[in-house]
């Protein structure tokens, strides 16, 4: 009789790749200890630190260019209210991060990732093309809000041919345009004399899109879209009732209109 031939045995790819030292793949594997989720928490923590902390820049090179940095800069001036009682307006980033060391960075998400049928997750980097006869150039802006919870806040878009560039500029443009936000209680069902929202009702329009900020009561939180929210929340602000008009799908505008709402309390202060 015949003996059936055995089939042959397949070569795994473990048994042919080998290191200079002759170990297999698989006993290089069996060395590595898996990492235990006890290290992995404090990973996660710095990386929400490290995006939500605005970066510090190193000022001890820092040259002054304006009065007011120069000011800043000799000691004279050591409050930022200062500056908006005289109602200047800021030219130097560098002055906001002496005065205010402090500030946590969010991103307004006016971008959208692409999707099927036009639909996508919101996400913080807006992209755009232009047309050349070298073909297309794409730019990409961001929106950035920065504020330390303590009644100061600022709004920056920045705009640029790669990312982080655009987030700089968003950066510097948000601390350029910081501002001092009153707070309150205004709210008819709150007899407490906390700064916890805001002292009467306001609104901001841009484009098509209108918002109005209503006082509400303490414990009521922010009702009021996301993106808004983070504008509200670096300002201070813990509770508030809102109303909004038009293309609020538009966060490039509602944002700006939100800010532009806050403006309108400075009036009365």
């Amino acid at each position: 009789m015949t003996k059936k031939k055995e089939p042959e045995k397949e070569e795994k790819i473990s048994d042919v790749i080998k290191t200079e030292d002759g170990k297999h793949v698989d006993d290089i594997y069996a060395e590595i200890e898996p990492i235990k989720e006890e290290e992995i928490e404090p990973i996660k923590e710095e990386a929400l630190v490290e995006e939500k902390t605005v970066p510090k820049e190193d000022i001890s090179g820092w040259v002054p260019k304006t009065k007011i940095g120069k000011e800043v800069k000799k000691g004279e001036i050591k409050n930022i209210d200062e500056i908006f009682d005289k109602n200047i307006h800021l030219l130097e980033s560098d002055v906001v991060d002496i005065l205010l060391p402090n500030l946590e960075i969010e991103f307004i998400n006016i971008g959208q990732a692409k999707g099927k049928f036009g639909g996508g997750k919101r996400r913080p980097w807006r992209q755009t093309q232009k047309k050349t006869a070298e073909g297309n150039v794409p730019t990409f802006s961001c929106m950035v809000v920065v504020g330390d919870k303590s009644g100061h806040v600022g709004l920056g878009f920045g705009k640029a041919k790669e990312t982080v560039p655009a987030k700089q500029k968003a950066i510097r443009n948000a601390k350029i345009n910081i501002m001092r936000v009153k707070r309150g209680c205004g709210s008819f069902d709150c007899t407490c004399n906390e700064l916890h929202s805001i002292p009467f009702k306001t609104s901001g329009k841009v484009g098509s899109v209108k918002i109005e900020l209503i006082p509400a009561p303490k414990g009521t939180g922010l009702v009021i879209d996301g993106e808004c929210r983070k504008i509200l929340k670096l300002a201070g602000i813990k509770d508030i009732y809102s109303r909004s008009y038009g293309q609020t799908r538009t966060k490039l505008n509602f944002a700006k209109a939100c800010v532009e709402a806050l403006k309108k309390l400075n009036k009365f202060i």
